[in-house]
Parts: structure tokens; C-alpha cells; sequence
């Protein structure tokens, strides 16, 4: 038996965070490790500290094996309860499962269990009715202080954002706005940056693919990004000469590389793909592969008697095969965890090893190392960018853009994300900032709310909401709505004359007179507020002030105004609109 591991710094302090966490709080916890980073060994470590029972569960046989076999190189002996490895044994003290074994079999795990690690945890969704969910709640029934961790590297889902509420560096990754997520810190993170500069994993080599690429932009995705399988099959019969092209490349730039790991879109397009590598060097394996078959195609490729291994969705996690130095993904995702798995499959250290290509067929745009914000990119053309709290002073990360020079001109953040040390809530943890870059005011109480709120989170009240009101003003004869594409200003002394330019060339017009009070308050509640996306407030003194940053103001998205006489009267302005009416190109 061999000797127990030595733990890598980075390592061991992420045992002692999850060490420190749980003697303080029962509260779940997430350790953020990039693939490669050897989770399984914290994971092989917690479980040699712990005195009582503990339950490791992941979603696939491999890395049932591979936390197992971890844990068995301590010289410890511990349980595998998973029917892909045709073993169900409960009665170590540690038991290595796989999650849909244990839900099929709840009946077997009614002992007391002091701690629950979940390996890939970001497939944890909230839903009280997922598999994980109900092994948790299970468990706690017969210990309430059960305690909870989740390994990563990928700490988001698609349709939820971050799985976490509570990062360790002192910021909020949600709102009270929002569902719960299923973690509720964040205890250590470590970026992919850190493991690539100090030799831990190989440097990822991206490579502009020069022949060509596919387009998917004119598919529709759901809500986790993924895209039909007849519309992606249906596009990518009409790029036949595209696929060969692509492959006809990767098979150039493979000349001189040991594994090429190729990720197709569907099976359909994973059979054409192998139809044009040699055969004899070649793997194929989908979800309808046989498991022995795949167990032996997997077996060759590890063992470099196949070059090309051709897969689809099937090899993303708890794969291993460290010689991997070319990743060409010919699949579109709109999942930034995903993208990072794949990646990940040719990041492991090999000997001779220099770097990992990476060729992105697919128009991904993904950046690895600063690749998500907690929400879908809103576009194309955002990216992560840096957004000061005029509150508190938090340094946020929102999606956004910026101009030529790195200034920020535009972001889409809308509540910052700084935890305050000097508040905390009733069960002592800090309160998150209060301030909203976007928000909804109460039309009762004047409180700011985050912009899908229906009720005021400080009166209580309901808020009109914004779809009501557009419906209502559309249904009227003397009323106007227009989708707001801009404002222009002009202005003589202190009167302000704003005009809204509606979208098909309406124009609707009001004026603030600033020598007034209640004008000027009117004005730099609705403007000067949101001024600058809301990341420098200001409360204009005089008309010429307005002017001079004009540039910088809010733009509605729609305007409400209704008939008076000879006049259209501006009645209502609609900012930062979610809903089902289109907004202005």
C-alpha cells in the first residue's frame, strides 16, 4: 500500500478553511479548486480527520473510484455504494457513493451522518425534489447539525448564477430577491491563474480557428443554454464542407500532439467527424456507447494506441487522461461550466508536456480565466468588467463594456455585492450592501427595489408592475407609449427642455425648471440617481450641469404621456425594463 499523499499548500488550506468553517457554523459550505487542482485528495484528507460518518457523493462511477482509490492510499478502508462499480456497502465509516445509487436506496442510509461531501457540486440545484436534495434532507432528519461541503470548479449554473450567497472575501453573490441557493459560502477559492503560473497545471494555448467556423447564433437556446438537437443537426448538415475543413485542420495541428479530445455537437455530427480521422486511430463514444466499449475505447486512448477521441458530452468530468494536448470543441454552449470542463480535460500536467491547444469551432467566446459573473452574458460583446459601490466602496464585477481607453461605459450590475462588517443580520452573519445600481422605486413609500420586484421589500406594498402599466396606457385612445431609442437636451437659464426620440421617430418632450425645488428634486430623483449606470450619483444644482454631461445620463426604455389639450404630457418613464414587451433597438 503506498504511503499517504503530501498535501500541496493551496491544499491544505483549504482543509483548514473547511476545519475552521464547521467548528463555527452548520451552515453548507463550497471549496471553489480548478480542474486539476486534485479535489479528490482535500476530499481523501477531510475523510482521514473525521471521527464520524461521512457520506462522499458525486454523479459518476469514475470519480466514485477515483475519491475512493484517494482515500484508500492513506492505508484506510472505505465503502463504495454505486451500481455502476456493482458494490453497495454502507457500513464503513466512509462510504464513496454515487448520488442516484444512494436515492434509489434511501432506505439503507438511515444512520447518523455528521458530514456530507458532494464532488461536481454544481450540479446541485436548488430544488427541494433533486436526488442530492433528498439524501440531504434525509440525513438531517436523523442529525440536525449535519454539515454540508461542495467541491468545484465551476461555482455557477446556468439558470441560477453562483450556487453560493456568502463569498469568504467579504461579498454578497445574490440578493434576498432571489431563490435560495444550495450553498451558503464560499470557504476557499482558488483561480485557474494561480495553478497555471506556478506549474501546477499545463498552459491553455487558444488558437483562433483560421479555417472556419460554425454559426450558432440563430439557434434558440434554453434556459441552460443548450440548443435543440434537431436544430443544431438541421444547421450542421448544410456546413458538411465547414466540418471537413475544420477537421482536415485539427488533423494538421495534431502532427506533432500526443491526445486530441474532439467535442461534437450531437451524435449525428460526431459520426461525420469520425468519418473523416483514420480510422485506425480513432474513438467514438456517445451516451448509447456500451460501458464496456467505452471502458476499453477510453482504456486505448489513455494509452495512446488512438489518437483522436471524439466524444459528446460524455467526457467533461471524472476524466483523466493527462497526455491531452489538443481540445477542439465543435459544440455550442452558452454554459460557462461546461466550457471550463472541457477545457479542463487537457490541462493536467504529463512529462514533456509544454501547453494544451485549444481551437474553439463554436464561437464560445468564453474567457477561462475570469469567466463568469454570477449571470448569462447579456451579449456578445460584454465582459467582465470592475464597478466601485458609491455606498460602500465594494469593488464589484458585473458584465459590461468599455471604451477604447478601459473605461467602464456601460455595465449590468444591479445591486452591489459588498458584505458590511459593521451590520449583520439576526443570525449574525454581515448584511449586504443596500445600494442599487438599477432599481424600482415604490411608488408608496419612495423605497429602491431590485427590478423584478413585485412587492416593496420595505413597505410591503405591491408595485406596479411595468407590464400593467404599459397594457393599461396602450389600451387608452389618448394615451402614447413610445420605445425610448435616446434623449437629447437642450437648455436656456435654468429651464432643461429634455425630447424622448422614439424608436420609430416619435418624439415626446417635458422640461425641468431647476430655479424651482420641487422640479430639481423631481429630476435628480428619476436622473441623477441612475447617473453614469448608476456608478456616480449626482444631484444637479443648475441646468448647465445637466448639459455639460448629458452624455452620461439614463435613458428610459419606455415613455408614457398622456393627451392634454394641444400637448402630450409625459406621465410616466420606464427604466431598466424586464418584461414581455420588446425594448427600443
Amino acid at each position: 500500500m503506498n504511503g499517504p499523499f503530501t498535501l500541496r499548500p493551496y491544499q491544505q488550506e483549504a482543509v483548514d478553511a473547511t476545519l475552521n468553517h464547521f467548528r463555527k457554523s452548520d451552515e453548507s459550505a463550497v471549496i471553489v479548486l480548478p480542474t486539476g487542482a486534485g479535489k479528490s485528495l482535500v476530499i481523501a484528507e477531510l475523510a482521514r480527520l473525521a471521527r464520524r460518518k461521512i457520506l462522499v457523493l458525486t454523479h459518476v462511477k469514475e470519480l466514485v473510484e477515483q475519491n475512493h482509490a484517494k482515500y484508500q492510499s492513506y492505508g484506510l478502508s472505505g465503502g463504495i455504494f454505486a451500481a455502476g462499480l456493482k458494490r453497495k456497502e454502507n457500513h464503513h465509516q466512509v462510504t464513496f457513493a454515487s448520488v442516484q445509487s444512494v436515492a434509489a436506496n434511501l432506505d439503507q442510509f438511515r444512520d447518523e451522518y455528521s458530514l456530507v461531501i458532494i464532488d461536481e457540486c454544481h450540479r446541485v440545484s436548488g430544488e427541494e425534489t433533486s436526488q442530492y436534495q433528498r439524501i440531504i434532507e434525509l440525513l438531517r432528519q436523523q442529525n440536525d447539525s449535519l454539515k454540508v461541503l461542495g467541491l468545484t470548479a465551476t461555482p455557477y449554473r446556468l439558470a441560477m448564477g453562483w450556487i453560493y450567497r456568502y463569498h469568504y472575501r467579504g461579498f454578497d453573490r445574490g440578493s434576498d430577491d432571489e431563490q435560495d441557493k444550495p450553498f451558503r459560502h464560499c470557504i476557499y477559492e482558488l483561480p485557474l491563474s494561480y495553478m497555471i503560473n506556478r506549474g501546477y497545471l499545463t498552459r491553455p494555448e487558444l488558437v483562433n480557428a483560421a479555417v472556419a467556423q460554425y454559426d450558432f447564433s440563430a439557434l434558440t437556446q434554453d434556459r441552460f443554454g443548450e440548443y435543440a438537437e434537431k436544430d443544431v443537426n438541421q444547421l450542421l448538415s448544410k456546413h458538411q464542407r465547414v466540418t471537413r475543413a475544420i477537421i482536415e485542420q485539427v488533423m494538421e495541428m495534431a502532427a506533432e500532439r500526443q491526445g486530441v479530445m474532439i467535442f461534437a455537437a450531437t451524435v449525428q455530427h460526431a459520426q461525420e467527424i469520425a468519418g473523416y480521422l483514420p480510422e485506425q486511430e480513432t474513438a467514438l463514444v456517445t451516451g448509447a456507447t456500451d460501458l464496456r466499449d467505452r471502458d476499453q475505447l477510453i482504456q486505448r486512448f489513455k494509452q495512446r494506441q488512438l489518437k483522436y477521441l471524439v466524444n459528446v458530452s460524455v467526457l467533461t468530468t471524472g476524466f483523466d487522461a493527462p497526455h491531452v494536448d489538443l481540445i477542439a470543441i465543435l459544440r455550442p454552449t452558452q454554459s460557462v461550466s461546461l466550457y471550463q470542463q472541457i477545457v479542463g480535460r487537457g490541462l493536467r500536467l504529463d512529462e514533456g508536456k509544454q501547453d494544451c491547444l485549444v481551437i474553439d469551432y463554436a464561437g464560445n467566446h468564453v474567457n477561462l480565466h475570469h469567466p463568469e459573473v454570477g449571470e448569462p452574458k447579456p451579449n456578445p460583446d460584454s465582459e467582465p468588467v470592475q464597478v466601485f459601490c458609491p455606498g460602500c466602496g465594494f469593488a464589484n464585477i458585473f458584465w459590461g463594456k468599455t471604451d477604447s481607453d478601459g473605461r467602464v461605459v456601460e455595465h449590468y450590475g444591479r445591486r452591489c455585492q459588498g458584505l458590511l462588517e459593521s451590520i449583520e443580520d439576526d443570525a449574525g452573519r454581515p448584511q449586504q450592501c443596500d445600494y442599487r445600481f438599477r432599481f424600482k422605486e415604490c411608488p408608496h413609500c419612495g423605497g429602491e427595489n431590485d427590478i423584478a420586484a413585485r412587492n416593496c421589500g420595505h413597505c410591503h406594498q405591491a408595485i406596479i408592475d411595468p407590464d400593467d402599466q404599459l397594457r393599461d396606457a396602450l389600451k387608452l385612445k389618448d394615451a402614447m407609449v413610445i420605445r425610448c431609442a435616446g434623449i437629447s437636451l437642450a437648455g436656456e437659464g435654468q429651464k432643461l427642455r429634455m425630447t424622448y426620440h422614439g424608436e420609430d421617430g416619435e418624439e415626446l418632450r417635458e422640461s425641468f425648471d431647476f430655479s424651482k425645488p420641487g422640479q430639481r428634486a423631481v429630476f435628480n430623483k428619476l436622473f441623477g440617481r441612475r447617473f453614469a449606470n448608476g456608478q456616480a450619483p449626482k444631484v444637479f444644482a443648475r441646468a448647465n450641469e445637466v448639459l455639460e454631461m448629458q452624455v452620461l445620463l439614463p435613458v428610459p426604455d419606455f415613455v408614457i404621456a398622456r393627451k392634454q389639450k394641444q400637448y402630450w404630457q409625459v406621465q410616466e418613464r420606464i427604466f431598466d425594463y424586464r418584461g414581455q414587451y420588446r425594448k427600443a433597438y
